[in-house]
C-alpha cells in the first residue's frame, strides 16, 4: 500500500523536529504539523526564554559584588520593555532557524492543526487528509491552572513572557521546579515574591538535604516563602476587602477579558488576606493528548492523560508513536530529543533502539541552583545501604564578601558496589557541574574512581574528589 508520505509528526517541539529531520536524513518523505510556533514549549515558552530571564535576573546583585571587589559599580532600574523586545526577537530568530533546518531536511510544514483520522491518516483543520506509514504523536503538555473559584484571575507560566509590564507584586503558587525558578526570577528582576506551597517542602522528589538549602537561600534573597500554604478564597481587588461586600460569590465575578488578569486578594489557608497585582499558579503540566482522535483508535491514555508506549515509544496502534511529554515519561527537553532519535533508529534504521530513562541529570535554575542526577539519598536508602557524603560551605567568590551563600556538594554511595548511586549540587552553575558529574553516575563509576581524581584547586567543585570520610549510613 502507498501512502502519501513515509512518516507524519504532530507538533513542531524539540522531539517532534529532531525525528522529522533524522526520518528525512534516511531518505524517508516526512511531513510535520504545528498549529502554534515551531520550537514547542522548549524554545517559545519554556527553558529558553525562561534561562534568559534567569541571566537579565542576575545582574541585579553584581554590582553590589563588583563594590566589595574593589570596583565602582552601580546598578540602574531593570527595564522590562527593552528585555522582552529583544527576547522576542531572539525567540522568532529561533523559530526561524527550526523552520530552516526542517526545509533543508526536506521536511513539508503544514502549519495547522492534525487530527489521526485513522492508523494510517491524519487530518489537517484546513480539511486536507493526508496518508501515512507511521505516523508520529510528539504534543508535548501545557500548564494548567487549578480547578477552583476564580481560577480565571491567574496566570500560568506562558504568560509571564507576555506580560506588557512587571507587576509591583506577584503570588506565585506551587512548590515545583517551575514555580522555584519563576519566584527567583522576579525576585530577582525587583518584584516583590511571595510564594505559597501547601507541601512541607519545595521541589518534592528532589534530594530533602538538597532542596532544604535552596528554600533557605531563596528566602535569604527575599523570596516569602510559606510552607504549607494555600488559597481559600481569592477575589478580584477591585471588588473591596471582601468577596461579600459584592453580595456575591468570588466564582460570579470573572475577569475583565480585555486586560487579562489583573490585581487581586487572596485569602489564605493561614488565615491572611494579601493584595497581589497578579497571581501565576504553577501548579502542574497535562500532556496535550485531547482532541487527536486516539479514543476512536483505541491508543491508550492514562489518568493523567499521557499517551501510553512501549520501551519503543509505540502506542496500541502499530502504526502510531510517541514522544516526549505527552506521554509524560521524564518532562526534559533532552528526553525527547532523545526518544526522537532512538524512533528513527527503530523505524527506519530497522535498528530497535529503546530509550534509557535512568539517571537522567537535571537542573533546577533556581538560585543557587539545584543539579540532580541519579538518587536522592531518600530514594537510594530505600533500596540498599548507602553511605552519604555531603559537604556545605561558603564560596569564596562570595564569602569574600561576606554573602551568606552556601553550596552543597552530595554524593549517594553504594556500601555493597561502592558505585556512585547519586549526587546533587547546590550552588552557582549547578547545572553546569551536574552535566560532567552525570556522566560518571552513568557509567556506573565509583566512590573510589572520584578519590583517585585529582582536584581541581581553587573550585567549588574539587569537593566531589576531596570527601574522605562519609557524613552517614543508613
Amino acid at each position: 500500500m502507498s501512502f502519501d508520505v513515509d512518516l507524519f509528526v504532530i507538533g513542531g517541539g524539540s522531539g517532534g523536529v529532531r525525528a522529522a529531520r533524522t526520518a528525512a536524513a534516511t531518505g524517508a518523505t516526512v511531513a510535520l504539523a504545528e498549529d502554534s510556533r515551531l520550537g514547542g514549549t522548549c524554545v517559545i515558552r519554556g527553558c529558553v526564554p525562561k534561562k534568559l530571564m534567569v541571566f537579565a535576573s542576575e545582574f541585579r546583585d553584581m554590582a553590589g559584588l563588583a563594590r566589595e571587589y574593589g570596583w565602582s559599580a552601580e546598578v540602574g532600574n531593570f527595564n522590562w520593555t527593552d528585555f522582552r523586545t529583544k527576547l522576542d526577537g531572539e525567540l522568532d530568530r529561533l523559530e526561524g532557524v527550526y523552520r530552516r533546518l526542517l526545509d533543508n531536511s526536506g521536511v513539508t510544514i503544514h502549519d495547522a492543526r492534525a487530527r489521526l483520522s485513522g492508523p494510517n491518516e491524519v487530518t489537517l483543520d484546513t480539511g486536507q487528509t493526508i496518508s501515512a506509514g507511521h505516523i508520529l504523536i510528539a504534543t508535548g503538555g501545557r500548564p494548567v491552572k487549578p480547578d477552583m473559584p476564580n481560577a480565571a484571575l491567574g496566570m500560568v507560566s506562558d504568560d509571564i513572557f507576555k506580560l506588557d509590564s512587571l507587576p509591583e507584586s506577584i503570588l506565585i503558587v506551587g512548590g515545583g521546579y517551575i514555580a522555584s525558578e519563576f519566584a527567583c526570577i522576579l525576585n530577582g528582576l525587583g518584584v516583590k515574591v511571595t510564594q505559597f506551597y501547601r507541601g512541607a517542602q519545595i521541589l518534592r522528589g528532589f534530594d530533602d538535604e538538597a532542596r532544604g538549602l535552596v528554600a533557605e537561600m531563596m528566602q535569604e534573597q527575599g523570596v516569602d516563602l510559606k510552607l504549607g500554604t494555600d488559597i481559600v478564597d481569592m477575589w478580584p481587588a477591585d471588588q473591596g476587602d471582601s468577596p461579600k461586600a459584592m453580595g456575591a460569590r468570588p466564582d460570579d465575578r470573572a475577569p475583565d477579558t480585555a486586560t487579562g488578569p489583573g490585581p487581586v486578594i487572596v485569602k489564605a489557608s493561614n488565615g491572611t488576606e494579601q493584595r497581589f497585582d497578579r497571581l501565576l499558579f504553577a501548579t502542574g503540566r497535562t500532556p496535550n493528548s485531547s482532541d487527536l482522535g486516539l479514543d476512536d483508535l483505541g491508543i491508550k491514555i492514562d489518568r493523567r492523560g499521557a499517551i501510553e508506549v512501549d520501551e519503543y515509544s509505540q502506542t496500541a496502534v502499530p502504526s502510531v508513536y510517541a514522544i516526549g511529554d505527552v506521554t509524560d515519561r521524564i518532562q526534559l527537553t533532552p528526553v525527547a530529543i532523545r526518544e526522537g532519535m532512538a524512533f528513527t533508529e527503530t523505524v527506519f534504521k530497522n535498528n530497535p533502539t529503546a530509550v534509557d530513562h535512568e539517571n537522567v541529570a537535571s537542573a533546577v535554575f533556581t538560585q543557587p541552583e539545584l543539579g540532580s542526577v541519579g538518587l536522592s539519598e531518600e530514594q537510594a536508602r530505600e533500596r540498599e545501604e548507602i553511605e552519604v557524603y555531603s559537604t556545605s560551605f561558603r564560596p569564596m567568590r562570595t564569602a569574600f564578601a561576606d554573602k551568606p551563600a552556601r553550596v552543597l556538594m552530595k554524593l549517594v554511595v553504594s556500601k555493597a558496589s561502592r558505585k556512585v548511586l547519586g549526587c546533587q549540587i547546590v550552588a552557582e552553575a549547578a547545572g553546569e557541574l551536574i552535566q560532567m558529574v552525570g556522566i560518571a553516575v552513568k557509567a556506573g563509576l565509583t566512590k573510589e574512581d572520584f578519590d583517585r581524581t585529582v582536584a581541581v584547586h581553587p573550585t567549588m567543585s574539587e569537593e566531589l574528589v576531596t570527601m574522605q570520610e562519609p557524613t552517614r549510613t543508613a
